[in-house]
């Protein structure tokens, strides 16, 4: 039983790996163009002397210049898939955390991140499931096509973002762009939903961060009062209170709380 959880473990990862390696080649082939204007040149036989030949003209300088943008895209795309999912309000909420009970590095950068990434992957494995059934297998198997592949697979995602998207940032950004508003979920564009979506994660995760700062500031406050009534002014609070900042988080379990509460914010 346990071997075969654990395959099915790693399917679930491989499928969703798949999925996020065609949806970056995906976008990337969408926003450069077909892959027609990348045929190899043949090259010119000498003719007795050295000369510098562009048998193409312009359209050898465009097709190094859509190769230059294609490469730029890609570098980009990881960040525009990370912000287009959970991982920026969870990794918001983990940088609160760490500064309201002033552990400085602990946990590290690289121990959040991988959290946070894992967490990720986990939220928005029903989301991947529903684009790799909907775009990356037909896809695969020839049945449809690269923009088409793209249309369908962006489906999921803009309903998971426009679920944690409000109304507000949204009306900004058609405000701002001047469009006309939409009837229908299906006319939102990725362009106006994309920029709402992270304003929306930004104020979630402040809101989340300050209900985290509360005890532990009532906490800090308690230490330096106590301090000051028995005139230990010059001891710095903070050092004091970190002691019970840490025994108050492992109390209650604070790691369980705060990851099943950011799960639970994303139902």
């Amino acid at each position: 039983m346990n071997g075969s959880c654990r395959g099915l473990a790693r399917d679930n990862w491989k499928s969703a790996l798949a999925v996020v390696a065609g949806l970056t080649a995906g976008l990337a082939v969408l926003l450069v163009g077909d892959f027609a204007w990348a045929q190899p040149i043949a090259p010119t036989p000498p003719t007795g002397g050295v000369s510098i030949s562009m048998s193409g003209g312009a359209d050898d300088v465009a097709g190094v210049l859509k190769l230059v943008f294609l490469m730029t895209v890609l570098a980009l795309v990881p960040a525009l898939l990370m912000t287009m999912t959970c991982f920026t309000r969870i990794i918001i909420v983990f940088s609160f955390l760490r500064q309201a009970m002033g552990t400085q590095q602990t946990p590290p950068n690289q121990v959040l991140i991988g959290l946070a990434l894992f967490l990720t992957v986990f939220i928005m494995a029903p989301t991947l499931a529903e684009v790799e059934q909907k775009a990356y297998e037909p896809f695969i198997a020839g049945e449809i096509s690269t923009t088409e592949a793209i249309e369908q697979g962006s489906v999921p995602l803009r309903d998971f973002m426009l679920k944690q998207t409000r109304d507000k940032d949204l009306g900004l950004f058609y405000q701002v762009s001047g469009k006309p508003k939409p009837t229908t979920v299906e006319e939102v564009p990725m362009m106006v939903v994309i920029p709402a979506y992270i304003l929306s994660e930004l104020k979630t995760a402040f809101e989340i961060g300050f209900l985290i700062y509360i005890p532990f500031l009532i906490v800090d406050m308690l230490i330096a009062s106590v301090l000051m009534s028995m005139g230990m002014m010059m001891l710095p609070p903070v050092v004091v209170s970190l002691p019970f900042k840490l025994l108050l988080f492992v109390m209650i379990d604070g790691w369980f709380l705060i990851v099943g509460t950011l799960i639970q914010s994303f139902a």
